[in-house]
C-alpha cells in the first residue's frame, strides 16, 4: 500500500492496466527469451489468448475494450464512420463514444483514475483525476487534461504517437529510433504518475507497438533486414512491463492486454475498386475521392476495415436497394466476396460476418451489413480514389489479425481461456470490487 493510500486510510484493491496495442499472443509465446517478464507473469499469474472484435480496428477496439460493449453501443465501428442519413463521414473521437467508459464507472464509485494515451479518448475528460488522450489527439497541449499534466508531458519530451511517415522510407533506421523514443517517453510518464500513488485505477496504453508491427512485422516473419531491431524493441517493452510490475504492492493487480493481434501483410485489397469492377459501385464523375461522390446506381460501398454497406432505400439518402430485396442482394454480395481470390490464388475472405450477429445497441443504425475477416496477408482498404487495381502493395508489411490478441495478469485466478475484448472491463471492475449496474457484452474472468 502506498503513502497516499495510508494517508487516506484506504485498503481497496487497485489495478494497473497496460495496453500493448496490436501485440499478438503467439509472438510472446514464441520468444520467452525476449519476453522474460511476460513469461514470468504467465507462469505465476494468468495468461491466454483473447479474441478481438469485429472489425479488429484499433479505433473500434479500444472503445469496446474500455466499455465492455460492442460497436452497436459504443457507436464507433472503425477509423471512419458514416453520419446517420448521410453519405458524409467523420473520424470518430472520444466524444463519439456513447457507452460508459471503465474509468467513469470507477470515478462514480468514489475512486480515482489516471488514464494515459488510450486511443479514441480526445478530448480528455475533466471528470476523472487526470488524463492524457491518445491516438487522434491534434496536439500535445490539447491532449492533457490540465496544465500540471501538460507540464509533465513537456518535461519528459512526451509524444502522442510514433511518426509513421518515417516507416515509409526504405531505410527504417530513423523510424526505429523514433519508435524507441516514443516508447521511452511513454514509460517515463507512466512511471512518473505511478509514483504519485494517488490512483485506484491506472490505465495506460503503449501504442508504438502497433506502429512497429505495421512496418516491421514482415521483416520479423521472414528474418528480414529489421528482424533483430523488431525483437530488440520488444525486449525493451518487456523490460518496461517488468519494471512497472516490480513497483506495485501486493494490493495492486497488473493486467496487460492487446486489442488485436498481428500478422504479415502481403497484399492491400482495395475493396471499393473490387465493388466498382463487379458493378456494385459507380461514381458521378471521374474526379471522386469520398463516399459522397457515388452515383444513384451504386448498390454497395465499403468503409475501412472490410465493412460493406448496401445502398439501402430508406437508410441511405439515395438508396437504390429496396428493403424487400435486402437479404437477396446481401446474399449476392456475399457470393461475390467469397469468390474473390488474391494473386496467389488464395481466397481473400476467411469469414464474412453479418452485421446483426455482432452489432446491437442504440447506435446500430450505422452498422455495416457485412464485415469481412480476411485471410492472413490480405489487408482490406476502402479508399474512393487513386486505385486502379484491386490488389496493390504499399509500405506496410504487417496487418491486424482478429484471433490473436492477448491478456496477462499477476492475478492467478483469471480464467482467460475463451475470452474476448468485452471481458476486460467487467474483469477490472470485479478486481476492484466496483459494482456496475450494466449489461456488458462480456463477463468477468475472475474465477471466484
Amino acid at each position: 500500500m502506498g503513502l497516499f493510500d495510508r494517508l487516506r486510510g484506504g485498503d481497496d484493491e487497485r489495478v494497473v492496466f497496460l495496453g500493448i496495442d496490436g501485440v499478438p499472443y503467439d509472438l510472446v509465446q514464441d520468444h520467452p527469451d525476449v519476453f522474460e517478464n511476460l513469461t514470468d507473469i504467465a507462469e505465476t499469474g494468468s495468461a491466454g489468448r483473447l479474441e478481438s472484435i469485429v472489425p479488429p480496428e484499433s479505433s473500434a477496439c479500444w472503445p469496446s475494450l474500455t466499455t465492455g460493449k460492442n460497436p452497436g453501443e459504443t457507436g464507433v465501428y472503425g477509423f471512419q464512420d458514416r453520419e446517420v442519413d448521410s453519405y458524409e463521414t467523420y473520424v470518430p473521437m472520444g466524444k463519439h463514444v456513447s457507452a460508459t467508459r471503465l474509468w467513469d464507472r470507477v470515478t462514480d464509485d468514489g475512486r480515482d483514475a489516471t488514464v494515459l494515451n488510450v486511443p479514441v479518448t480526445f478530448p480528455p475528460s475533466s471528470r476523472i483525476q487526470r488524463q492524457v488522450s491518445g491516438f487522434l489527439s491534434p496536439s500535445l497541449d490539447a491532449a492533457a487534461s490540465d496544465d500540471a499534466v501538460r507540464q509533465v508531458l513537456e518535461d519528459h519530451d512526451y509524444k502522442i504517437d510514433v511518426n509513421a511517415k518515417l516507416g515509409h522510407d526504405d531505410d527504417k533506421t530513423e523510424f526505429v529510433e523514433n519508435a524507441h523514443a516514443t516508447l521511452d517517453a511513454r514509460y517515463d510518464v507512466f512511471t512518473h504518475y505511478l509514483a504519485e500513488d494517488d490512483w485506484d485505477l491506472f490505465f495506460g496504453v503503449f501504442m508504438s507497438t502497433d506502429r512497429v508491427n505495421h512496418f516491421l512485422f514482415g521483416d520479423y516473419e521472414n528474418d528480414g533486414e529489421y528482424a533483430e531491431e523488431f525483437l530488440d524493441f520488444y525486449r525493451t517493452l518487456d523490460e518496461y512491463v517488468g519494471e512497472i510490475r516490480d513497483r506495485l504492492d501486493d494490493d495492486t493487480t497488473l493486467v496487460v492486454a492487446s486489442d488485436h493481434g498481428f500478422t504479415e501483410l502481403e497484399w492491400e485489397v482495395n475493396c471499393n475498386q473490387f465493388l466498382a469492377d463487379e458493378g456494385w459501385l459507380s461514381y458521378e464523375d471521374d474526379d471522386h475521392d469520398s463516399l459522397t461522390d457515388i452515383d444513384d446506381e451504386t448498390r454497395a460501398y465499403s468503409l475501412i476495415p472490410g465493412r460493406f454497406y448496401l445502398n439501402l432505400e430508406g437508410r441511405e439518402p439515395d438508396g437504390v436497394v429496396p428493403e424487400s430485396e435486402y437479404e437477396a442482394v446481401r446474399d449476392e454480395l456475399v457470393d461475390d466476396l467469397e469468390s474473390l481470390t488474391g494473386p496467389d490464388g488464395r481466397r481473400v475472405c476467411k469469414r464474412i460476418v453479418r452485421g446483426e450477429t455482432v452489432f446491437d445497441g442504440d447506435n446500430d443504425e450505422i452498422a455495416p451489413d457485412l464485415v469481412v475477416i480476411p485471410a492472413d496477408g490480405f489487408d482490406l482498404k476502402s479508399g474512393f480514389s487513386g486505385k486502379e487495381a484491386v490488389f496493390t502493395e504499399g509500405p506496410r508489411n504487417g496487418m491486424h489479425k482478429f484471433e490473436n490478441s492477448l491478456l496477462y495478469s499477476t492475478d492467478a485466478d483469471l480464467d482467460v481461456e475463451g475470452s474476448n475484448l468485452f471481458d476486460v472491463t467487467p474483469t477490472i471492475l470485479d478486481l476492484m470490487d466496483v459494482e456496475a449496474d450494466a449489461d456488458f457484452d462480456g463477463e468477468s474472468l475472475l474465477d471466484t
